[in-house]
C-alpha cells in the first residue's frame, strides 16, 4: 500500500515537474495587411488563458504549455492557429475573410446567417465601397449588386439619384426602395426645398446626401417578398438597410482620411467652333474668341476630410467621427459643401442583462446650383444657350458689357452671373434603443428614433436680365416694365419612430432552431414650409435676397403649408431550422396609415419562404448547394398626404379653391411576387454565386384623376386606384471566384447581371409621359402607358428621311413614306428601361501593394434625345444657332418642322469603366516611431472611359420629363455634363 501510494505521489511530482518545465511565456505581434492590430485575442485553445494585443499589436501570455495552440482572431479576419512547440516569439498577420463578412447579414429588424437565408439578400461591406468618398452612398451600389440600377440623372454634385430594385413595380407612387438607417426607416422624400421655376424646373437633390460613406459599415438590399415583407406597405420596391459603424478595438483609434479629386468634362456636344460655322455658311460675325466650354464650365475640383475616434471594452463601445468634403462642380457657380458628425455609444448594465445604444448622424449641407432645369422651352437654360451661342460673336462688347442680342437669344455668361441659387440643409438622424436580456431565449428591444431636416433654399435672378414671359412684371398704372424675381423657399421635416420588439430563439435539440419576433411600430410624418416670391425690382438692386419685398408690391407672394401622415404596424415573423437543412421564414405585417381613404385605412401583408440544403460544407468540386422559393404580398405608399380626403385652400382675397375630391375608398398598391433562386459553392469554395428568377404582379395603380369636363363629374381631380397589373419579371446571376489566395498574393474577380422586362396588363388607360421641350414642341411627349405594351414605351413618328425639297419622311399607319400630315404616331418596340444591367469587379494584393477595378453598364434601353430635337437641326442654324456640323450640312430644308420622330430616338446601351484605384501600404519600424499604425496611400479614376452608341453628353441619364404626375425614363435635355475624375488619397490608422 505504502509502495502504491509512493508510486503514485513520484509520477504526480514527474508531470508537475514536467509541466512546469515546458510551461512558458509566449510574446509576439498581430498584424493584417494595415499594420499592427491593437484588440486582437489570443487564445490557448482548450483553455480559458487569453491575452489581448496593445496599441501596437503586441501581446504576451502565459503559462503555455510545450504542445499548446494558439488560436489568433480579429473582427472580419480569418482565425489563424499556430502552434506554441518551443516558440518564445511569434508573429501572426491574419487575413481578410469576405465569408465571414458576409456570413452574417443584416435584414429587417435583425440578422442572418447567408447560408440559412430563404430570401434573395445581398450585403456590401465597407471593403467593397470605393475609396474616394461619393456624394451620395447611394452610388456605392452601382454594379456590385445584381438586380439594382442606380442611376443619376445628371452630372451635378448632390443631384438626384434614381434606385430601383428588380425594375420598376409602380408607374406614379415612386419606385425607390425604403431606406432604413440603423433601425431607423426614412420618410423617402427630398431633404432640400424646390427651386423657384425659372426656366423649367430643376432637378430634386439625392435625399442621402448627408450620409458619409466613411461611417458606413454595410449595407443589405433586400430583393424579394420573403425579406421585404416584414416592412408590409413600403417594401414593394425592395428595402436597403445601412449599419454605420461601431467601435472594433479594445485600445484607443484614430483614423485620418484625406483626398483630393480632380475632375473635367467627360461627355460632349459636338457644335461646331467659329472656323466651322463660317465654313458652314452661317452668320459670321468675324470673332473666334467664344468657346461653349470656356463660357460655362471649368475644373471640378474636392477635398475630403475625415477624422473618426473608436474604443470598445468589454460593457462599452464608442465610436465619434467627423467629415468635410467641398467639391466644386465642372459647370461654373455649381457645388456643394458637406460637413457631417456621427456618434455611437453602447453601454451594458446590469451583468449585460440591458444595452442601451444611442446613434447619431447630423449633416450641414450648402448646395450651390444654376439654372440647370429639366424643361427649359426654345430659349434654353445655360446648358442650352451655351450650345446655341453664335461662336463667331464675343460674349462681351469691347467696353467690358455683356453683348446683349434680344430677350429670347441669351448671352450664356450673362445668364450664368445674373443668377444665384443655394440651398442650406441641416439634417440629423438619431436614435436610442434599449434591449433586455429576459432570459436565454427572449429579448425585448425598444427603439426611439428621429428624422428631422430644415432646408432653405435661395435663389434670384437680376433685374439686369431680360428674358421674354420671365421674371418680369408691369408697374400698375403704366407701360413700364421691371425685371427681376427672388425666391427663398424653406422646409422643415421632423419625423418620429417607436418600435418594440420581442424575440424568441431557441434549439429544441440538434434537429430544430426556432427564431420568433414579434412587433409593433408607429411613424409619425410632419413636414410644413413657405414660400415667399418677389418681382419687378429697380435695375440697380443686386441683393434680391435679402431684400425680397423691394420689388413691386403687387408682385410679393407668400405661400405656406403642412401635412401630416401616420403609419400603425403590427408584424410577426417565423424562422425556422429543421434538420439543419430545411430553412423556413414567415412573415405577417398588418399596416394602417393616414394616407388612405376610410374605408381602407388597413391591410396585411404575408409572405412566406422556404430553403433547402441539398449539399453543405463539402469538400472537392461541389462544396455548398442551396435552393430557396418565397411567395408574398408587399405595398407602395409612396403617394402624395391627404390624397384620400377633400383638400380645399384659400386663394387670393379669401376665395376657396377645391383642390381634391374625397376618395373614400383609396388603397395601397399592392404587389404580390414570387421567385425562385439558388446559392452556391464551387472548387473547394473559391466560385460562389446565387441565380434568381422572380415575378412581381403590382394592382391597384394610383392615379390622379383629372376634373370631368362636363358634370355631374366631379369639379376637381381625385386619386384613384386604376384596374390593371403592372408584370415585372426578370432573371439574375451573381457570380465570385477568388483565382489566387495566398500570404503574398491575391485576386478575385466578381460579376453580376441581371435581365428585366415588364409589362401593363388589363389597363384601358392611355397616359402621355416623357414630355419634349423646344422651339415648335409645346404639347410634344415621346411616351405612352397602356396595355400589353412596357411601361414608359415610345410612341413616335416614325421618321424615314429626307425627300428631294428637304422635308422630313414619315411612315403613315400603313407603312408607306407620306409627310407630317398623314403620318401616323406609332407604339414602338422600344423601351427606355434597360432590359440587362450588367456589374464586373477585380483586386488586387501583393504584399503592400493593392489594385482594384470595377464596371458597370446596360443594355437594352433607348433614350430620347430631346437636346438634338431642340436645337441640333437646319432651321435652328439658318436661323442664326449654332449646332452640330451634320445638322448644319444635312440636306434638310430650313422650314422642316422638327417634330418629334424616331429621328432622335437613339441606343442607350453603355459599358462604363466605374472605378480604378492603386495603392500602398506603408509599414514597419519608421511608422511604429509616430505610432501610425498603418499609412496607405491611393490613386483613384472614376468615370474614365464609356463604351456607347449614343451621341449625347452621357448614356446614363434621366432628365425629369414626367407629365400631369406621372414619371418618365429615358429622356435626356440639356442635362448636367457627366464628369472623369482623377484622386490622391491618403488613410492613417493611430
Amino acid at each position: 500500500m505504502k509502495n502504491s501510494l509512493l508510486k503514485g505521489l513520484m509520477v504526480f511530482l514527474t508531470m508537475l515537474c514536467t509541466g512546469l518545465a515546458y510551461s512558458q511565456d509566449v510574446s509576439g505581434t498581430v498584424s493584417d495587411a494595415s499594420g499592427p492590430l491593437p484588440g486582437a485575442n489570443v487564445l490557448v485553445k482548450g483553455t480559458n488563458n487569453s491575452a489581448q494585443t496593445d496599441l501596437d499589436g503586441k501581446f504576451t501570455i502565459k503559462n503555455v504549455g510545450s504542445n499548446a495552440v494558439l488560436v489568433f482572431s480579429y473582427i472580419g479576419l480569418k482565425s489563424q492557429e499556430v502552434s506554441a512547440a518551443g516558440k518564445s516569439t511569434i508573429k501572426v498577420v491574419l487575413k481578410d475573410d469576405s465569408a465571414e463578412l458576409k456570413e452574417v447579414i443584416v435584414i429587417g429588424y435583425g440578422t442572418v446567417k447567408k447560408k440559412d437565408a430563404t430570401g434573395a439578400v445581398d450585403q456590401l461591406s465597407s471593403k467593397n465601397f470605393d475609396n474616394v468618398a461619393s456624394p451620395s452612398p447611394a452610388q456605392l451600389l452601382r454594379g456590385k449588386v445584381a438586380g439594382v440600377q442606380v442611376t443619376q440623372s445628371s452630372g451635378e454634385p448632390g443631384g438626384a439619384v434614381s434606385i430601383r430594385v428588380r425594375g420598376n413595380s409602380s408607374i406614379r407612387s415612386g419606385n425607390g426602395p425604403l431606406i432604413v438607417i440603423d433601425g431607423v426607416p426614412l420618410d423617402g422624400g427630398n431633404v432640400s426645398a424646390g427651386g423657384d421655376n425659372l426656366l423649367g424646373a430643376s432637378s430634386a437633390r439625392n435625399p442621402l446626401n448627408f450620409v458619409n460613406q466613411n461611417d458606413i459599415e454595410s449595407m443589405s438590399v433586400l430583393k424579394d417578398a420573403s425579406s421585404t415583407a416584414i416592412y408590409g406597405s413600403r417594401g414593394a420596391n425592395g428595402v436597403i438597410v445601412i449599419t454605420t459603424k461601431k467601435g472594433k478595438s479594445k485600445e484607443p483609434q484614430i483614423s485620418y482620411s484625406t483626398s483630393v479629386q480632380f475632375s473635367k468634362k467627360a461627355g460632349n456636344f459636338n457644335v461646331m467652333n467659329g472656323d466651322q460655322f463660317a465654313a458652314a455658311g452661317g452668320d459670321d460675325k468675324k470673332s473666334r474668341s467664344y468657346n461653349w466650354e470656356d463660357a460655362v464650365l471649368q475644373d471640378g475640383f474636392s477635398m475630403n476630410h475625415d477624422l473618426s475616434f473608436s474604443k470598445s471594452t468589454d460593457n462599452s463601445n464608442t465610436r465619434l467621427s467627423f467629415g468635410a468634403t467641398t467639391t466644386d462642380g465642372i459647370v461654373k457657380n455649381t457645388g456643394i459643401d458637406k460637413y457631417t458628425a456621427s456618434l455611437y455609444n453602447s453601454n451594458d448594465f446590469f451583468g449585460g442583462a440591458l444595452k442601451i445604444e444611442s446613434r447619431i448622424i447630423y449633416a450641414a449641407l450648402k448646395d450651390k446650383t444654376t439654372l440647370i432645369t429639366n424643361d427649359s422651352g426654345f430659349i434654353g437654360n445655360v446648358i442650352g444657350t451655351a450650345l446655341y451661342w453664335n461662336p463667331t460673336l464675343p460674349t462681351y462688347n469691347t467696353d467690358g458689357s455683356y453683348n446683349v442680342i434680344s430677350n429670347t437669344y441669351l448671352n450664356p455668361v450673362q445668364l450664368l452671373d445674373s443668377y444665384k441659387d443655394y440651398t442650406n440643409t441641416n439634417k440629423l438622424l438619431g436614435s436610442i434603443s434599449a434591449t433586455w436580456k429576459i432570459s436565454n431565449h427572449w429579448n425585448y428591444k425598444f427603439v426611439f428614433g428621429i428624422e428631422t431636416s430644415n432646408s432653405s433654399r435661395k435663389s434670384q435672378l437680376l433685374p439686369t436680365m431680360d428674358i421674354q414671359n420671365v421674371a418680369q412684371a408691369t408697374v400698375p398704372g403704366s407701360t413700364t416694365v421691371k425685371h427681376g424675381q427672388a425666391a427663398i423657399n424653406n422646409q422643415n421635416k421632423f419625423n418620429r419612430t417607436f418600435e418594440h420588439t420581442l424575440n424568441y430563439n431557441n434549439d429544441f435539440g440538434d434537429n430544430l432552431n426556432i427564431d420568433g419576433l414579434l412587433g409593433y411600430s408607429y411613424y409619425d410624418y410632419t413636414a410644413d414650409g413657405n414660400l415667399v416670391t418677389g418681382k419687378g425690382y429697380d435695375i440697380a438692386q443686386t441683393n434680391l435676397i435679402d431684400n425680397i419685398e423691394g420689388g413691386l408690391q403687387n408682385e410679393y407672394r407668400a405661400y405656406s403649408y403642412r401635412n401630416r401622415v401616420e403609419l400603425q404596424s403590427y408584424f410577426a415573423r417565423i424562422n425556422a431550422t429543421i434538420y439543419k437543412k430545411l430553412l423556413l421564414t414567415a412573415t405577417l405585417r398588418a399596416d394602417g396609415s393616414t394616407k388612405l381613404g376610410a374605408n381602407n385605412k388597413y391591410d396585411y401583408f404575408p409572405s412566406v419562404g422556404l430553403g433547402y440544403k441539398v449539399i453543405e460544407d463539402k469538400e472537392g468540386l461541389l462544396n455548398s448547394f442551396k435552393i430557396r422559393g418565397n411567395y408574398g404580398i408587399t405595398g407602395n405608399q409612396e403617394f402624395a398626404p391627404n390624397s384620400a380626403i377633400a383638400r380645399g385652400s384659400y386663394g387670393l382675397n379669401g376665395s376657396l379653391n377645391v383642390d381634391t375630391n374625397a376618395n373614400a375608398d383609396l388603397k395601397w398598391e399592392t404587389t404580390k411576387s414570387y421567385g425562385v433562386g439558388a446559392d452556391f459553392e464551387f472548387l473547394n469554395n473559391k466560385l460562389t454565386g446565387s441565380v434568381d428568377y422572380f415575378q412581381r404582379d403590382t394592382k391597384d395603380l394610383i392615379f390622379p384623376v383629372p376634373a370631368a369636363a362636363t358634370q355631374p363629374g366631379p369639379p376637381s381631380p381625385r386619386f384613384k386606384n386604376l384596374p390593371g397589373n403592372l408584370i415585372n419579371k426578370g432573371v439574375e446571376v451573381s457570380l465570385n471566384y477568388k483565382v489566387i489566395s495566398n500570404e503574398d498574393f491575391t485576386w478575385d474577380v466578381s460579376g453580376n447581371a441581371s435581365f428585366l422586362s415588364n409589362k401593363m396588363t388589363n389597363f384601358a388607360g392611355f397616359i402621355a409621359t416623357g414630355g419634349i421641350n423646344g422651339q415648335g414642341l409645346s404639347g410634344a411627349y415621346a411616351q405612352v402607358i397602356t396595355n400589353d405594351k412596357p411601361i414608359y414605351s415610345y410612341f413616335l413618328y416614325e421618321w424615314r428621311g429626307y425627300d428631294a425639297n428637304g422635308m422630313s419622311v414619315y411612315a403613315d399607319a400603313a407603312g408607306n413614306d407620306t409627310g407630317l400630315g398623314t403620318a401616323a404616331k406609332k407604339i414602338l418596340d422600344k423601351q427606355p428601361l434597360p432590359k440587362v444591367n450588367v456589374g464586373f469587379s477585380t483586386n488586387f494584393t501583393y504584399k503592400g501593394f493593392d489594385a482594384s477595378a470595377s464596371f458597370y453598364g446596360a443594355f437594352g434601353q433607348y433614350i430620347y434625345n430631346n437636346t438634338s430635337n431642340a436645337y441640333f437641326f437646319k432651321g435652328a442654324f439658318l436661323g442664326g444657332r449654332n449646332t452640330t456640323e451634320e445638322a448644319a450640312t444635312s440636306p434638310q430644308a430650313q422650314g422642316d418642322p422638327n417634330s418629334p420622330s424616331t429621328k432622335y430616338l437613339e441606343k442607350g446601351d453603355f459599358l462604363r469603366m466605374g472605378n480604378l484605384t492603386l495603392g500602398y501600404t506603408f509599414k514597419g519600424d519608421a511608422l511604429e516611431k509616430f505610432k501610425i499604425k498603418s499609412a496607405r496611400l491611393y490613386v483613384n479614376g472614376n468615370n474614365l472611359f464609356v463604351i456607347t452608341p449614343y451621341s449625347g453628353f452621357d448614356p446614363e441619364v434621366d432628365t425629369d420629363k414626367q407629365l400631369n404626375g406621372v414619371p418618365s425614363a429615358g429622356m435626356e435635355f440639356l442635362s448636367y455634363p457627366r464628369e472623369k475624375s482623377f484622386a490622391v488619397g491618403l488613410n492613417v490608422t493611430f
